[in-house]
């Protein structure tokens, strides 16, 4: 066929996923039911995905994105199922079995927590009937009654690693679920804050007002806006990394930036 086929797993769904050519579209909705409901599970493979992932857990650790937005999500949704890790505790990656996984498959994928969707050369009518030949197995039901609302709660986490030479962290406020109504009024915004890495050469002629004012702060290494969006909430912030001296100025920076964008603004 020549498609390409992969998956990813977030803190709200697991995308099973292929490109193909139009002509394929059949055969690749084929391929992806058969892996969501007719997967074998077989132990070996089983034992093989455990090692592959416990490898991605000891790569997390070591990329402070990744740490800094763990025990961010820990923090700022505290008691709710955001706050969890996606990989999730060492203990339970060593301990799960077949009949965790059947048992999970069973009970959550049913028809109204999936969405089949394709874009490009593909034609709808077809596509339904494609999910009705392939999906039309599937459970029905949904999770409405397991959904817990996520509640932001400000917080200040600060966790200290004597020999670091720089300071990863984050400063967010509470952001917009995927459906409201000024997501892309929010995203507008984050381009106009820009990012900023030293080791690129910008500074004083970067394209965004923070980008130049932070780029005469030596200590300041990077920083990267971003929104991530979840069912019922978000977060909007900034990704930093600085030395501890040039922390302050930065966090000064930022939050007047965005008392900028809040005020000085009109449209």
């Amino acid at each position: 066929m020549g498609a390409h086929l992969n998956a990813y797993t977030s803190r709200e769904q697991t995308v099973y996923y292929a490109k193909c050519f139009s002509g394929d579209i059949e055969r690749s909705v084929e391929i992806l039911s058969d892996i969501l409901l007719h997967s074998k599970f077989n132990k070996r493979d089983i034992e093989s995905e455990r090692g592959v992932i416990l490898r991605e857990m000891q790569e997390v650790e070591q990329n402070m994105q990744e740490v800094v937005f763990d025990h961010l999500h820990s923090g700022v949704f505290e008691g709710n199922p955001l706050s969890m890790t996606i990989l999730g505790p060492e203990e339970n990656i060593q301990s799960i079995n077949r009949d965790d996984l059947t048992n999970y498959i069973q009970t959550h994928y049913r028809s109204g927590r999936m969405v089949l969707a394709a874009a490009g050369g593909v034609n709808h009518d077809e596509l339904i009937k494609y999910s009705e030949k392939y999906f039309g197995e599937v459970s029905r039901g949904d999770a409405s009654s397991q959904f817990i609302p996520a509640v932001f709660t400000p917080c200040q986490l600060k966790f200290r690693v004597n020999d670091m030479g720089f300071v990863y962290g984050a400063l967010v406020v509470r952001g917009l679920s995927w459906t409201h109504q000024d997501n892309l009024s929010l995203m507008v915004a984050n381009i106009l804050l820009g990012e900023y890495d030293r080791s690129r050469g910008l500074g004083v002629t970067a394209p965004s007002r923070l980008a130049r004012r932070i780029g005469n702060h030596p200590g300041v290494q990077s920083f990267m806006n971003f929104s991530t969006c979840y069912k019922d909430t978000g977060l909007n912030g900034i990704y930093f990394v600085t030395s501890p001296d040039s922390a302050p100025q930065l966090i000064d920076a930022v939050t007047e930036e965005w008392k900028w964008l809040a005020e000085g603004i009109f449209i």
